[in-house]
């Protein structure tokens, strides 16, 4: 910190101090802070020491005005907000996406939008200016927000395949499909025959992708696909429960069910367990996920494990990439069956 010549009251440091303790010119440390553009190794060596020495930090408002950017990254969660805190991938995708983008000194900034109105408020907020590129998180085919961002020109990333057949939005996304299929090819493989299945929604690209897994491996082991085994529910906990309940009124021979995601797989073994079915040994039970919720299950399910980590880094390289002027692009990732006691 130096003093300032009123009061003895200390001032954050400035650039010039900066460039006065690595003696080089204003115009040097500029460069350096903007890249290190036509800058010599010693001398972003020098004003490296000399940041780290004076305690330098970037006037990121004073930057903006400059460079039109804000230097700063929205995450967009188009859910109500108690999902948020219901729903534990939400919190690991944040948590992830934050922590790429720390690497190179940008903040993340979250914003829910789970009604009309708030997505209005969120989308005249984003296009104009305050944030340099979006991570959109949980997208409905009847959810506006993807297309009016892309279409207002702001870098975007989408977490899961667009809807929108042809749609230009980049996006990253775990292979929804081949985890739903590698899932109940593990409940065929156990004997099951009568499997049902609750769905995520099916305006969600999830929803749509693990049902498909679904009835593909049934086809392909020759099972016929009973309507009355098929139940669709929103992700949450409430609606594995009502989803189960549904199942076993109306197939009460079932004997394995693959859920969506693991969060509803505990509602469904909450129904399971007043129905008197024990799981494994009566119904199997497969989850979707692998989140704090497979583990916090009883029993501990098996599931599959979404490669959260990677889809946070890929989302944060690509909104980067795109930010800086390339353009957009799909990424889809493996998905793993992780066994555990509930089949």
């Amino acid at each position: 910190m130096t003093m300032s010549n009123t009061g003895g009251r200390r001032r954050p440091p400035t650039i010039h101090d900066v460039a006065r303790e690595a003696g080089v010119s204003r115009g040097t440390v500029s460069r350096v802070l903007n890249g290190g553009h036509y800058v010599s190794p010693a001398a972003q060596e020098a004003v490296n020491a000399a940041i780290k020495k004076t305690g330098y930090v970037v006037n990121r408002h004073a930057r903006s005005l400059i460079t039109g950017r804000s230097d700063s990254v929205g995450f967009l969660l188009t859910e109500p907000q108690e999902r948020f805190f219901e729903d534990p991938n939400f919190n690991v995708l944040l948590r992830a996406c934050t922590q790429a983008l720390a690497a190179h000194d940008i903040p993340l900034l979250l914003m829910l939008a789970g009604t009309e109105d708030e997505r209005r408020r969120i989308t005249r907020y984003i296009t104009a200016g305050h944030v340099d590129g979006v991570l959109l998180v949980s997208s409905h085919s009847a959810d506006p927000v993807a297309k009016e961002l892309h279409e207002a020109g702001v870098p975007l990333v989408q977490c899961g395949k667009p809807m929108v057949p042809g749609s230009k939005v980049s996006y990253v996304a775990a292979d929804d499909r081949d985890g739903a299929r590698d899932m109940v090819r593990h409940l065929v493989s156990l004997g099951r025959r009568r499997i049902g299945v609750v769905t995520g929604p099916l305006d969600s690209p999830g929803g749509v992708d693990r049902l498909a897994g679904y009835k593909e491996v049934l086809a392909e082991a020759g099972i016929e696909i009973d309507e009355r085994l098929v139940t669709s529910g929103d992700y949450s906990r409430a609606s594995g429960e009502a989803g189960a309940e549904q199942l076993l009124a109306q197939a009460p021979d079932m004997d394995a069910v693959f859920v969506a995601s693991d969060l509803m797989a505990q509602g469904v073994l909450a129904a399971l367990e007043r129905a008197g079915r024990r799981v494994p040994e009566d119904v199997s039970v497969g989850g979707f996920d692998d989140s704090a919720a497979a583990l916090s299950a009883r029993p501990q399910l098996t599931t599959i494990r979404q490669p959260y980590d990677r889809i946070s880094a890929e989302m944060v390289r690509v909104l980067l990439a795109q930010i800086g002027g390339e353009d957009s692009a799909a990424v889809i990732l493996p998905t793993e069956l992780v066994k555990r006691d509930s089949t």
